[in-house]
Parts: structure tokens; sequence; C-alpha cells
């Protein structure tokens, strides 16, 4: 009797985990403030410079993330971004990232103006990707939740140009 209910236990528990969010290959990390809900599972860089930094010294693109907690556009894109497990992946193994709640001084991370959401590559040699942008005109950085394939095919874009340009 006790071998049938932990084999039923052992099947449940990995029929479950396929379903389940995506878990770095190091493990389960604990959650960072820092996410603030966008990827729990993601390292996230504290500030720009540390991103900087980080993007610098691990020859990986920085992706800023300009977001507002109150804004519904952004609650939006918060949803399907932190839900999608491939993008998920690609951001953990190949990107450093960094979420911001609030503008900063750098007037090249606001190339087209202040909006929200808003999302800018940065390369390791620290310059902003303009070349890189989404679908709208008038907000050239901003994607929008049915965007994820844009987004993930611009993040595919950003380490294609890193690979050929550096």
């Amino acid at each position: 009797m006790i071998k049938a209910a932990l084999s039923v236990l052992l099947v449940l528990a990995a029929v479950s985990s396929t379903f389940a969010k995506y878990i770095p290959k190091t493990g389960k990390r604990i959650p960072q403030t820092l996410s603030r809900g966008w990827g729990d599972q993601l390292i996230w860089a504290q500030t720009y410079e540390e991103g900087l930094y980080w993007s610098r010294s691990r020859n990986k693109p920085l992706m800023v993330l300009f977001h507002l907690e109150d804004c519904p556009h952004s609650q939006a894109l918060k949803k399907e971004f932190s839900e999608n497990n491939e993008l998920q992946r690609t951001l953990d193994e190949d990107f450093i990232v960094l979420n911001l709640v609030y503008e900063t001084t750098d007037k090249h991370l606001s190339p087209d103006g202040q909006y929200v959401p808003r999302i800018l590559f940065v390369d390791p040699t620290m310059t902003v990707r303009a070349d890189i942008n989404g679908r709208y005109s008038n907000r050239m950085y901003a994607y929008e939740p049915n965007d994820i394939k844009l987004l993930l095919s611009n993040m595919q874009k950003a380490k294609k140009l890193l690979k050929s340009e550096l």
C-alpha cells in the first residue's frame, strides 16, 4: 500500500513539474525583490551602472525595462513576460537584466521620450542599441503583451549583433 502511494505521489510530482515555471540550470533561486514580478528566478541588476558593469565583464547584452507599478500596460506586459518560459530562459542564460520604475539621467535610454513600458538593449561596449525596437513608430521601444514574439526576436538580434560586432 505504501509503495503504491509513493508511486502515485512520484508520478504526480513528475507531471506537475512539466507544467511549472522556468527553473534555472543552477536550481531554484530565492526570488529577488528587484524582479518586481518580472521574473523571480532571474538575477536582476540593482542599478544601471551595475548592469553596465556586469554586461561588460560577462560580455552579455543588457536589457533595460522601464515600467510603473500602477500602469495597466506595464502590468499586462509583466504577466506575459513573467509567464513565458522561453523568454525567461533566454534572459537567464544570455542577458543581464535591469528593471526600473524611475527614469535615469542618461538621455540615451529615452531616445524617443519617456513612456512605459519601454525596453532597450545596451551592448557590452555601453552602446544603446537604438536600432533594436518594437513595432510602433510613435513609441519605438514599447512592447505590448501580444509582442512577446517580437521581443524574443529582438533579443536574438541583440545576441547576434553582439557576436558580429565585438
